[in-house]
């Protein structure tokens, strides 16, 4: 996904071989080492596209597809996307762009009378071992089973949930976003190895 080109291609695929599409799972990520380092414009421009810019590009070309099957998106994202965190600036900007983007998308699809469902899912660090290598020494977040993580995206999918929070916790510190700001800075303070992250 990031090359321009390789949206337009995948979806074409499987209109191709399928004859429609009924589910667009958007689960594909390019991540980026945490730390200072990961500040370049280049890195953030790479991360844009394959985090955000391919999720619209295969939204873009499935959409009319989904919308003659009355079928659902379910777009895979992060903490991240809701809650910014320190050492994770272009990959959190990427997260926020997809939440900005399908929350409107929803909205105009409604107002619309359009019948595709988008799930956004939230989840936390995974116990992945490139997830865990990207984080080595910046972050003491304990991750959240992978397999777990995919079952609650596949019943919010399944379901045609407005959003899934994997582990469930995640829900109530977004909610608490706005309330606490100085509370969730201490928060997220305890989970960090600043010195680490800056060294990076």
């Amino acid at each position: 996904m990031a090359s321009p080109e390789a949206p337009e291609s995948v979806v074409q695929f499987a209109l191709d071989k399928l004859g429609g599409l009924d589910y667009l799972v958007l689960n594909h990520i390019g991540g980026a080492p945490a730390g200072t380092r990961a500040h370049t414009p280049q890195a953030t421009r790479w991360l844009m596209q394959v985090n955000f810019l391919s999720y619209v590009q295969l939204t873009s070309r499935a959409l009319p597809s989904l919308t003659d099957s009355k079928g659902s998106l379910v777009v895979v994202s992060s903490l991240l996307g809701r809650v910014p965190t320190s050492f994770s600036t272009p990959y959190s900007a990427a997260k926020f762009a997809l939440d900005g983007f399908f929350g409107s998308l929803r909205r105009e699809l409604d107002v619309q009378d359009v019948n595709v469902a988008i799930t956004m899912c939230v989840l936390g660090l995974r116990d992945r071992a490139s997830a865990a290598e990207a984080v080595r020494g910046v972050t003491r977040v304990k991750a959240s089973s992978g397999p777990k993580a995919a079952l609650a995206v596949i019943r919010g999918g399944a379901t045609r949930a407005a959003g899934v929070f994997y582990p469930w916790r995640f829900h109530l510190l977004c909610l608490l976003r706005r309330w606490l700001p100085r509370p969730r800075a201490w928060f997220i303070r305890q989970d960090l190895n600043v010195t680490a992250a800056a060294a990076a």
